[in-house]
């Protein structure tokens, strides 16, 4: 707070002036004390002027209520739930998440600095704090097929904006380890600004030397053994909930079991579609199911909003406390985290306003994959092929060989610069019978991927994809069984988030029917078979990628 607020609201604090509004006989969460006290809370301008005793020119009586500081979510990508972000914010803070801390990488991938922006344009003036990591490996990785190319200078251009935070996650290990030059000049500019990582792969002293770098944290953990062996050496570890990647369980347990203190530990969701928010929660889910698991109540919320308010040195939220945000969480209950209403900058959270954003042209066509026929469906990697892991978003490399279970052709293509690049492979374990799944959403470059169990299906989905100017189709039997057009970069739907829930909802019952694994989430787990940075196998335009050998296969 700068000084001329601290005089304009000095005397509320004092109590020489009344407050506009004051939660009156709360059972406030003092998360800096781990302590609940009986207390009321007063609010002037946005900000917390009081906890104590005081009086309201509006008073909300809070007996029998508990009073919680906003939550955080410490890592999330806006462009994974498909919503417009102003859209997914409010459904977020309904759930108790008032600030988020977004890595725009996917927009980036796609639309480059403009893509940011628009990212920062749709959250102005939301229903949350929106702060943004700038994305630091756009693309992922060198020679990858993306939309466009972030580099230092590029990154400099948009640094004034006060909501650039830090630098995003840096998946790029080897660059940081090795030293590479470009990679050398991003941590550089962000020397003084929390940076953070993407931590896999990579183990004892080269994780170590990675970590020194400045490296603050890593949201990529999914046992408890990496999550304390990166912990003890001082880095901050997001838990994981998302709708495909789901860590909170392994990492949670072995934090009750072991007695660990929490301190180093916050929530994120990083991946999560808008439907499952909608069903179940934000973060706050994340605290719910953490206490379930047995961690310490008061412990569960403060990893939701303390914790990552002094990673991120976010000063003015996460606490009640005089000076703070009054970004605050009334609950009835805190163990099933029971939301009764939720306060931004002291206002309700109360309906959705839409608001116009207008967009570039340029944002809304980006996919051109007019030049790809079906004879380019022949295979191209015969003899090893991927299969995909339960529950998780790793991979395993296999050798084809008869027994294995159902194949699947899976196809990736440049959807970008008109390169005429692509490659096609066989993937196990996804399962999908007499139809074909096709998608824009390809992390991190976002090329268009297909998988599907004949070549009449896998190209039908590719071709409506195209017509639609990119989102997710569902071929079946040789008719198009349902889309949802995402005409934003590819990658966000302009229809309201309902629409997309249902037709989300829609088209995985149908998938599961057509034989898709049950323990994946059919779009989000195929939107990562193309990402060259997490284990162990990927199938990117430039051929089949094994990330451990790093080097192409057959």
């Amino acid at each position: 707070m700068n000084v001329e607020k601290y005089i304009e609201l000095k005397d509320y604090v004092l109590a020489r002036k009344t407050a506009d509004l004051c939660f009156k006989d709360a059972s406030v969460l003092l998360l800096q004390t781990g302590e609940i006290v009986k207390s009321d809370v007063a609010v002037q301008d946005g900000y917390i002027v009081g906890v104590g005793k005081y009086n309201g020119k509006k008073e909300i009586d809070c007996s029998g209520l508990f009073l919680a500081p906003g939550f955080v979510d410490s890592h999330l990508h806006f462009e994974s739930t498909m919503s417009r972000p102003r859209e997914l914010v409010y459904y977020a803070s309904k759930c108790g998440t008032t600030t988020f801390i977004a890595d725009p990488h996917e927009a980036a991938n796609v639309s480059g600095i403009k893509g940011i922006e628009y990212i920062l344009s749709d959250t102005e003036d939301s229903y949350g704090d929106v702060y943004i990591m700038m994305p630091s490996c756009v693309p992922a990785k060198k020679g990858e097929d993306s939309g466009a190319i972030l580099d230092g200078k590029t990154m400099k251009s948009i640094l004034k904006n006060d909501r650039i935070l830090g630098l995003g996650e840096v998946m790029d290990c080897r660059a940081v380890v090795d030293c590479e030059k470009s990679m050398m000049e991003k941590l550089s500019i962000f020397q003084s600004r929390p940076k953070d990582g993407h931590a896999l792969g990579i183990k004892e002293k080269e994780l170590s030397a990675y970590i020194m770098s400045g490296i603050l944290t890593d949201h990529e953990c999914s046992s408890y053994e990496d999550a304390i062996s990166k912990v003890r050496q001082g880095m901050y570890i997001h838990i994981r909930e998302g709708s495909a990647a789901k860590n909170l369980t392994n990492i949670v347990e072995g934090i009750v079991k072991n007695k660990i203190d929490t301190s180093l530990f916050t929530f994120c969701t990083d991946d999560k579609h808008i439907e499952d928010i909608m069903q179940e929660g934000h973060i706050s889910n994340n605290i719910r199911k953490s206490i379930s698991l047995g961690m310490d109540i008061l412990e569960a919320y403060k990893i939701a909003s303390y914790n990552p308010s002094v990673c991120y040195g976010l000063n003015d939220i996460g606490a009640i406390a005089v000076g703070k945000k009054a970004n605050i969480v009334l609950l009835s209950d805190l163990e099933s985290v029971d939301i009764k209403e939720v306060y931004y900058k002291g206002k309700k959270i109360e309906d959705y306003e839409e608001r116009e954003n207008e967009l570039e042209e340029a944002l809304n066509d980006t996919v051109n994959i007019d030049w790809f026929t079906k004879d380019m469906l022949n295979l191209k990697s015969k003899k090893t092929a991927i299969s995909l892991v339960d529950g998780e978003l790793f991979t395993k490399k296999i050798q084809r060989v008869d027994g294995l279970g159902i194949e699947n052709k899976a196809v990736v293509i440049e959807r970008h610069h008109n390169k005429m690049k692509y490659h096609t492979s066989i993937c196990f374990n996804f399962g999908i019978k007499n139809g074909a799944i096709a998608m824009s959403v390809s992390h991190d470059s976002h090329n268009v991927v297909a998988i599907g169990d004949n070549d009449d299906d896998i190209m039908k989905s590719i071709e409506e994809l195209n017509r639609i100017h990119g989102g997710i189709v569902l071929s079946s039997k040789g008719k198009i069984f349902e889309s949802l057009s995402l005409s934003i970069m590819g990658l966000i739907s302009n229809q309201r988030s309902y629409v997309i829930k249902e037709k989300i909802e829609k088209m995985k019952n149908k998938a599961y029917s057509m034989g898709v694994n049950k323990n994946i989430d059919p779009f989000i787990t195929l939107s990562f078979i193309a990402l060259p940075v997490i284990p162990e196998i990927r199938i990117t335009t430039n051929g089949l990628y094994s990330v451990l050998e790093d080097s192409f296969l057959d």
